[in-house]
């Protein structure tokens, strides 16, 4: 899955506040400099690392098959993708009302680092998270 139409196919049954992405906008992130895009049959997570620094732009799992793993295996990859890419740190923005998305960030070791208020709409805050990508990795 690395067409930007089923990219935003996708995005499209897992997203309505914030609203989906389109076709054109990601092919406009995928041909950004340092954007790497990391997939599996069910979903994807779009990311980019530049200057030391690495973002998870966006992580989609198809509806139907959530809670198997794929969210978690994705951000794990995206760490180690983001650590060889020279990022020592790793940020990400979410509603602060996705508490599912929240849970499985913090499962992973992302902390929270601010709050854009009205960032998705005027009742809807982001939480800024992030994660330290020098810290030993887990199992290690």
């Amino acid at each position: 899955m690395t067409d930007p139409a089923a990219l935003a196919a996708l995005h499209a049954r897992c997203f309505t506040m914030p609203r989906p992405w389109s076709r054109a906008e990601f092919a406009d992130l995928l041909a950004g400099q340092g954007a790497f895009l990391l997939t599996r049959p069910e979903g994807f997570l779009l990311g980019r690392a530049l200057a030391g620094e690495a973002e998870l732009l966006t992580l989609a799992v198809d509806p139907d098959r959530r809670r198997q793993g794929t969210g978690r295996a994705l951000l794990d990859e995206f760490a180690a993708a983001a650590r060889r890419m020279g990022a020592e740190a790793a940020f990400l923005e979410v509603a602060a009302g996705n508490v599912a998305a929240r849970t499985l960030y913090a499962a992973g070791g992302w902390l929270e680092a601010g709050r854009r208020p009205r960032y998705y709409g005027p009742a809807e805050d982001a939480i800024v998270m992030r994660l330290d990508l020098t810290a030993p990795q887990q199992g290690s």
